[in-house]
């Protein structure tokens, strides 16, 4: 007659890491999907030089998907802050340092969304509205109206700017608490902090000197760094299934 050997029980430890594993499965999705469907969007988003104001203002105003792009900028990174803020929660830090670089990060995770709907407000149906209006005036009103279109994308680059400033941010506190959270793999941290210091430098050129080609470059990077940390967390997050299922009795 065949033994029964008792299944094999997880310690306690090992029951709380996959439980800290299993929370994250929310935040990570967040920011995975956020990234993406951003990333998605904005391949729809009118091309040109962006700082050659003439033509790419040409180009604003024959767009007829201009506000449903900015819409679904805006959803995507709504979606991936959302994805931010919990895993503040889901971190549960509760080292001083750790804690508290988690509570900032959250608070400007929620004050990146509040500029960035300042942001697409601006650019999204403002600067729209502008360059519609300069395309279809008169040809002696169209220097009055290109001045207040340009006025308009001076301060779309102060809000983008400041609006870099704190996703950047957000990010590298964020990049702190992860490394100072022992089940979380360190590389995360370090990512994520990359990550940030590639918004420092979109705000940094954004508001000195708009949409330049360095601005591209930073912004293609941040995407790479972005989806990596991401799709890291993600595997880190959904890959507790096989580790919880109990082994088999003989």
């Amino acid at each position: 007659m065949p033994s029964t050997l008792p299944a094999l029980s997880a310690t306690p430890a090992h029951t709380e890491d996959l439980g800290r594993r299993t929370s994250l499965r929310l935040p990570a999705t967040l920011l995975l999907v956020g990234q993406l469907l951003y990333i998605a969007v904005t391949q729809f988003h009118t091309d040109g030089d962006a700082n050659n104001h003439p033509a790419v203002f040409t180009e604003y105003a024959d767009s007829g998907i201009w506000t449903a792009v900015h819409l679904g900028q805006f959803a995507g990174m709504a979606v991936l802050l959302a994805g931010l803020v919990a895993l503040f929660f889901a971190l549960d830090v509760q080292a001083g340092t750790a804690r508290w670089a988690g509570r900032f990060g959250a608070a400007s995770a929620v004050a990146t969304l509040a500029l960035y709907g300042v942001l697409q407000a601006v650019d999204g149906v403002a600067l729209k509205q502008a360059v519609n209006a300069w395309a279809s005036a008169p040809y002696a009103e169209k220097p009055a109206r290109f001045a207040g279109a340009e006025a308009i994308r001076w301060l779309e680059w102060g809000v983008r700017s400041y609006q870099n400033f704190a996703l950047g941010l957000a990010l590298l506190l964020f990049a702190a608490a992860v490394m100072r959270t022992a089940w979380v793999p360190r590389p995360i941290g370090h990512l994520m902090g990359l990550s940030g210091l590639t918004y420092l430098v979109q705000g940094w050129v954004v508001g000195s000197a708009g949409f330049s080609r360095t601005e591209t470059i930073a912004i293609v990077l941040a995407f790479v760094l972005d989806v990596a940390w991401m799709i890291w967390l993600a595997v880190v997050a959904w890959r507790t299934r096989d580790a919880q299922s109990p082994p088999p009795t003989r």
